[in-house]
């Protein structure tokens, strides 16, 4: 039997042979566990996925199709995590390019006063949770591979200030969003915080310090700090744990509440984000059986087959808001 990873991905790709709609965040996530896939098995066709998907909006001159540097939106800088990729295999300077360009949105975006980036120019002076994850991983790993190793700085500031901010200090767990100017609609009056810990956007976040944490220099000042902040928030999140079933709510500490329920996405997001650090050495050994106990859970609550063989992940939330005027909605990860 194939292990589920196998699974999915196959399951994804027979679904979904061509994700050419949007230059979107979601796809670099799908993309990004591809890669990992890749590397464990050594088969050509999940290489060859990324690479046709991602050439669909990489031009010969490293332009990206259906990208604005000035839209200046964090959400799509995710998706260049797998320029790097491409072209340390390929050699082609197109990928450079376009990681270049990416970079370049990241010179100019917006910020607020303490240096955090906004999480989209149409969100002024809003720190999201899951932007972390949208640029700080590229940013990392752009420096390790054409920056100055002072430039890392700037990637453990956008943690320590998200953390200032955002963290609870009864729970430990943190808000999904912080407007510094303390006007939106979604925001406490006094705070400026959102009102809720949603599952995914702390899944977000810590899995967004595991991945910078593959690039930020050992001897570098906030490293020890960052990954103390894993710690705590991955202790935050042990205590509102189900406990039958290792997995997470939607509404992380409202586990009674109707209408709430164990949310696929954050359970997954949780899982790696503490497979990873203890295997890196991030995180004490005894989180090697909560891990266990996670992916039980997710297997047994969440995957179902079709009659086809195909694999669905099934209770994950499609969409969240924080309302207000615009209305906007934010971040759907459909798998």
């Amino acid at each position: 039997m194939e292990n589920w990873a196998v699974r999915m991905t196959n399951s994804v790709m027979m679904r979904t042979p061509e994700l050419n709609g949007k230059w979107e965040y979601d796809n670099g996530v799908i993309f990004k566990g591809i890669e990992l896939l890749w590397r464990n098995t050594g088969e050509d066709k999940y290489f060859d996925f990324i690479k046709k998907n991602m050439d669909f909006f990489i031009d010969e001159t490293g332009g990206i199709r259906k990208y604005s540097v000035t839209e200046y939106n964090i959400d799509h800088v995710n998706n260049g995590k797998l320029l790097f990729l491409l072209y340390k295999e390929t050699g082609l300077k197109k990928y450079k390019k376009a990681a270049f360009l990416l970079r370049e949105q990241l010179k100019n975006h917006p910020r607020t006063s303490e240096g955090a980036f906004w999480h989209k120019q149409i969100y002024p002076y809003q720190i999201w949770l899951d932007g972390l994850y949208m640029g700080s991983p590229f940013y990392a790993e752009f420096i390790k591979e054409f920056g100055e190793t002072s430039e890392f700085d700037d990637v453990t500031k956008q943690f320590l200030i998200c953390e200032k901010h955002a963290k609870d200090p009864e729970t430990g767990l943190l808000y999904h969003a912080w407007d510094e100017k303390k006007v939106q609609p979604w925001c406490d009056k006094e705070t400026g915080l959102s009102k809720n810990f949603w599952g995914r956007s702390v899944g977000w976040y810590v899995m967004a310090i595991v991945d910078v944490l593959d690039y930020i220099p050992e001897d570098h000042k906030d490293k020890a700090r960052i990954i103390e902040i894993l710690n705590e928030v991955l202790d935050s999140l042990l205590r509102v744990q189900d406990e039958e079933t290792g997995l997470w709510y939607q509404v992380l500490n409202e586990g009674d509440r109707k209408g709430n329920y164990l949310e696929a996405s954050a359970s997954c997001m949780i899982l790696y984000a503490i497979a990873k650090g203890s295997k890196k050495g991030y995180l004490p050994n005894s989180w090697f059986r909560v891990a266990k106990k996670t992916y039980k859970g997710i297997i047994d609550e969440f995957i179902t087959v079709t009659q086809d063989g195909l694999v669905n992940l099934n209770k994950t939330c499609s969409v969240a808001g924080l309302g207000g005027a615009r209305k906007e909605t934010v971040h759907m990860l459909t798998i």
